[in-house]
């Protein structure tokens, strides 16, 4: 460490011009000795100027001190001159200085910035007062008197201090030296070094004396408070006892009874079965001798709160008018007849009997086709109140059974939460997304739905908050979900499942004509005058713009084009009316998303067509297969799936069974390598279905014989040549139908399906059902024409 020996202060003669050392949240007054660490290079470089001449600096403060490098407009024009003591350097490379203030200066103009600042300074020079007349003298007592009563109040001034302070008479050292110790703001004490006449700056520290003293008083009540806080639930618990015993004594009642009155009133007025009412009642007494404020007293009121609140005894009445709800379900749903007719049944079976378990149906269906919205359409069917929870990702099985009341915060599941909600204990109760329950360590959720979704059991639901059992069996219970598979066996088991299957071109024009189109000509304005959407445009855009099993991306479609005619009703255009057609929609929508398959133009040797069911619908696929010399390998292209891979083996095995029938060489097996392609070969595919178009491929291309193009098939083939059933009978003929094409192939035993298809889709349709694989290449595989003129001749 440097160390430079401090003479003084009177004998140090300080010069016109000095280096300038910027300080940051600090105002340095004569006198005051004080250490500063520096770190910044440009005040290093002013510090070691000084160091190598008379050691002065004149300190000045940054106005703001988050300025990393200040300019001279950054700093204030008043500081103080300041003697360097002692200089250490630090090993960050820091320097640690100890200065003391000798005398205020003012700037006169900086003459120099690089490498630090200098600056031409003016000494402020403070007059004495002659004689101490009484004015000043009251004026220095009053302050000696305002400093000691601030440390009474708990200020913190080293001692030290305080003996040099007693001793001064000078106004202006006393006020400079007051200042510098009371912690002032930078601000606020930057106005005072700035004061030059020493009586208005002793008068200006006695005024922020007296505002220190007002603060101190304040902070001492607060902080007698507080520790007032501590004894006060003591005192209280005492005072409460003894206004009890006198209360007891004049007959009157206290604010604690009065609360436990109300929850008796409450109890009354819930209804609660018995066993119920005795724990609740269990629970009233607890909290009545209990201490109010405790943690224990206040868990109690939590749960007597959730008790009088449920609706044990309230439920609202049936509308059972049979026909009323059927109008109220078709306003509301477009088609969807079995599962009105299934609400429908249910409700006249509560006609005719008034006590009866609600139903637990579960609609499965792809997203958009309207699961939940249905359940909002029983309520309002029924007069019912409507309740809606989502299960997606649910992994904690408190979420169904609730929290025991042990835990901090703990509350009950959202069944009941539900119920609460709802007031009463009848509602539709929603559970979505059942599809989606996860398990973790904190329990499986589907095993606690077990006993909610199980007429036998949920009529003593408990709900681990409660602890009581709560009547389940008055609440119709619809779940939904987008797959079955996804759900556990045994909870599936409960559930009586109805599966929504996506919505036709047909379903969708009706859908869009009846509810979407009139719901966004509203919503945007617009009336059916001035926007006219005639149906081939609304199919165009079913079938060009939107790829779903449901209407969602129907609904934000039409959204799109009223938009799009708001903005030229609201551009001020000629056109008042808008007529849009299948040939102007791509004005609206831009370029279409989607194309159709095209249709065959003629019949080709080794293409079949096949029908396929998708999420957004049926759809048709063209199966190719061709021949090439080689040694017998199977190729398969098109992103197959493992099934339909073992389909195209089992379909290549029944052709080689039955060549010498279909006129084919056995040798050509051995030969030929054969190779079966599925366009698109982007979109991935799987499924058994296409069995039958896989051998009907096969067989063309072994044998030489085209394929109709003017028939569809879909089945599953076996080894012995049995067509087996498929699914999606309704969705895969209104793929055909769409390209045009009137035959279809399907199973024999998938026949009994086509009662279910509308008759809008078996009009002009020729279904052919068929047992065996023989009869489908019959139907199929046209003749080769040198067969045709040899039976000619």
């Amino acid at each position: 460490m440097a160390e430079v020996p401090a003479k003084e202060i009177k004998e140090q003669e300080i010069p016109d011009s000095l280096p300038v050392l910027p300080i940051r949240d600090i105002v340095v007054f004569p006198y005051m000795i004080i250490p500063l660490f520096v770190g910044r290079q440009i005040s290093i470089n002013a510090i070691d100027n000084a160091l190598s001449g008379n050691r002065m600096i004149m300190l000045l403060t940054q106005k703001d001190m988050s300025v990393e490098v200040p300019g001279v407009n950054d700093l204030y024009r008043t500081g103080t001159v300041g003697l360097i003591m002692r200089m250490l350097k630090l090993p960050d490379g820091r320097v640690k200085i100890l200065v003391q203030g000798l005398a205020k200066a003012k700037v006169k103009e900086f003459t120099q910035n690089e490498p630090f600042y200098r600056a031409s300074i003016q000494k402020i020079t403070e007059g004495k007062p002659r004689e101490i007349s009484i004015e000043i003298e009251a004026l220095i007592r009053n302050v000696k008197e305002q400093l000691d009563k601030a440390i009474s109040l708990g200020k913190s001034i080293i001692p030290d201090v305080m003996v040099v302070i007693e001793n001064l008479d000078d106004p202006g050292r006393l006020a400079d030296l007051v200042a510098s110790n009371l912690g002032l703001k930078t601000e606020q004490a930057q106005e005072v070094l700035e004061i030059e006449d020493s009586i208005s700056r002793l008068k200006k520290i006695s005024e922020v004396l007296a505002r220190e003293i007002e603060l101190l008083i304040v902070q001492q009540k607060i902080q007698t408070e507080a520790r007032g806080e501590i004894d006060k639930s003591q005192r209280e618990y005492f005072l409460r006892e003894q206004l009890k015993a006198i209360q007891k004594e004049l007959g009157e009642i206290d604010e604690r009874a009065e609360e436990i009155r109300e929850f008796q009133e409450k109890m009354g007025k819930a209804r609660m079965p018995e066993k119920v009412a005795k724990d609740a009642e269990k629970q009233l007494r607890r909290l009545q001798k209990m201490h109010p404020d405790s943690a224990e007293a206040a868990t109690i009121r939590t749960y007597l709160e959730w008790m009088v609140e449920l609706p044990w005894s309230k439920s609202t009445k049936d509308k059972l008018d049979i026909k009323a709800a059927e109008k109220v379900l078709n306003e509301d749903h477009y088609d969807l007849e079995k599962i009105k007719e299934r609400i429908l049944e249910y409700l006249s079976v509560r006609k005719l009997k008034a006590k009866m378990k609600g139903p637990i149906l579960c609609f499965i269906g792809p997203p958009g086709v309207g699961k939940t919205s249905l359940g909002k359409s029983i309520a309002r069917a029924l007069g019912r109140e409507f309740v809606r929870i989502s299960l997606g990702g649910v992994r904690d099985e408190a979420e169904i059974r609730g929290h025991r009341r042990t835990y901090v915060g703990a509350l009950p599941g959202r069944i009941i939460q539900g119920l609460k909600q709802a007031g009463t204990n009848n509602p539709v109760f929603m559970l979505d997304e059942i599809d989606k329950i996860g398990a973790d360590f904190r329990g499986d959720p589907s095993s606690a739905l077990l006993e909610v979704l199980d007429p036998e059991q949920n009529n003593t639901f408990v709900d681990h908050y409660l602890g009581v059992p709560f009547d389940l069996s008055n609440i119709i219970f619809i779940t939904t979900g987008n797959m079955g598979d996804t759900i556990p066996g045994p909870l599936r088991d409960r559930m009586e499942i109805i599966y929504l299957s996506g919505y036709t071109e047909e379903e969708k024009l009706g859908i869009a004509k009846n509810y979407l189109v009139p719901k966004q000509l509203e919503a945007h304005g617009i009336t059916e005058k001035t926007l006219k959407l005639n149906d081939d445009a609304v199919k165009h855009i079913i079938i060009q713009y939107t790829r779903e099993a449901g209407v969602r991306n129907l609904e934000r479609e039409i959204a799109h084009l009223c938009r799009k005619i708001a903005r030229e009703i609201a551009e001020g255009g000629d056109k008042k009316t808008f007529t849009v057609t299948a040939k102007n929609v791509g004005k609206y929508l831009g370029v279409p998303k989607f194309l159709p398959e095209e249709e065959m133009e003629k019949d080709y040797v080794g293409v079949a067509t096949g029908l396929a069911w998708t999420e957004s619908g049926g759809d048709i696929i063209y199966i190719e297969a061709t021949t090439m010399k080689g040694r017998g390998s199977l190729t398969l292209t098109g992103q197959l799936g493992e099934v339909m891979k073992e389909s195209a083996q089992a379909a290549l095995s029944y052709v080689r069974s039955r060549a010498r029938g279909l006129g084919i060489s056995e040798d050509l097996f051995g030969k030929t390598d054969l190779h079966i392609h599925v366009p698109a070969g982007a979109i991935p595919k799987d499924g058994p279905s296409a069995g039958i178009t896989m051998a009907t491929a096969i067989a063309s291309a072994l044998t030489g014989r085209s394929v109709s193009k003017e028939i569809a098939m879909t089945g599953e083939v076996t080894l012995r040549g049995r067509v087996l059933p498929i699914g999606g009978l309704k969705e895969k003929t209104l793929a055909a139908k769409r390209m045009g094409i009137k035959k279809v192939i399907i199973p024999k035993r998938n026949a009994k399906d086509l009662e279910d298809l509308p008759k809008y889709i078996k009009k002009d349709m020729e279904f052919i059902p068929v047992d065996t694989m023989d009869e489908v290449l019959k139907h199929a595989l046209k003749k080769k024409k040198t067969e045709k003129k040899r039976k000619a001749a």
